[in-house]
């Protein structure tokens, strides 16, 4: 399975298996099973390194399980050639994005003159606000 110009999947890593779906569709969907399931093997998979795999698992969550693989189950359609295409369609996008590696943050502090002008608002609120005070009694 192609992902990308220069990354391909081996189909080995790959397991289907159909079942019936669920919802409406009528006395269709009682006797044909469309709903497809998809298993990929990730501890099987080399072409993918360390941080890439790390990303894959962390961008699959729910959908990883205990023994390592991505599970995709995909029954929105009626017929199983689609819900395949569709299945095998949402694991190429999730490959594609664990690809990226994200950009590093720059840290950032705020500059001199916007902190001056907030602790010019600051008193100048509590100002505000001490004038709306009783006064003090004399006593």
């Amino acid at each position: 399975m192609r992902i990308t110009d220069t990354l391909a999947i081996d189909e080995a890593w790959i397991e289907e298996s159909f079942m019936r779906a669920s919802g409406p569709g009528g006395q269709h969907v009682n006797k044909t099973e469309s709903a497809v399931q998809l298993r990929f093997d990730l501890k099987a998979c080399t072409v993918l390194d360390g941080g890439q795999v790390s990303r894959l698992k962390r961008l699959a969550g729910s959908r990883l399980t205990l023994d390592g693989t991505i599970l995709i189950r995909c029954d929105s359609h009626r017929m199983r050639e689609r819900n395949r295409a569709e299945a095998r369609e949402r694991l190429r996008a999730l490959i594609e994005r664990c690809l990226e590696a994200p950009k590093p943050r720059k840290k950032s502090r705020p500059s001199l003159a916007s902190v001056k002008r907030a602790k010019a608002a600051k008193t100048q609120r509590s100002q505000t606000k001490a004038l709306r005070r009783k006064p003090a009694r004399d006593d």
